[in-house]
């Protein structure tokens, strides 16, 4: 199974469709050939994703000169509460400290559970977009911003 192929499959259990945050294949696709963008990949056991390691979760990251942006992170649902969203910002952040930038970014909703493990891991809101994001049945929420530095 491809680098993507893992990725759709993580993507696909993850998101709920009602939040509308799934990337389609084709731009998840279409941004991984940009040569700024990457994905990392982590298995059960938070390991990266090497052989027959099966994906359990993911970010979508892009590089700019001195930062990095989390464009998606996505753990399989039967695999939350273990670590490994802790661990994939982690990653993402050395990663992102190894190739040079001062700090590091995210945008989510503003209703995401997610914002305690963000909070967590040293992010702090910087942001707001309001109305930005639109749900399946039309309710608008907030965009908000949120910055690391390293």
């Amino acid at each position: 199974m491809s680098e993507l192929d893992q990725l759709m499959a993580v993507m696909e259990a993850a998101f709920d469709p009602h939040w509308r945050e799934a990337w389609t294949r084709q731009q998840v696709e279409n941004s991984l050939a940009m040569p700024h963008t990457y994905a990392i990949l982590l298995d059960a056991e938070g390991e990266p994703i090497a052989g027959t390691n099966i994906a359990a979760g993911f970010i979508l990251a892009k590089r700019a000169p001195g930062e990095e942006e989390m464009l998606l992170i996505g753990v399989r649902p039967e695999l939350r509460g273990r670590g490994l969203g802790r661990k994939l910002i982690e990653t993402f952040a050395r990663l992102a400290l190894d190739g040079g930038a001062e700090s590091i970014f995210l945008e989510m909703r503003a209703n995401n559970p997610a914002e305690t493990l963000y909070r967590e891991c040293g992010f702090e809101p910087i942001g707001r977009r309001v109305d930005y994001y639109r749900t399946a049945d039309g309710t608008r929420l907030d965009a908000i911003t949120f910055a690391r530095k390293l």
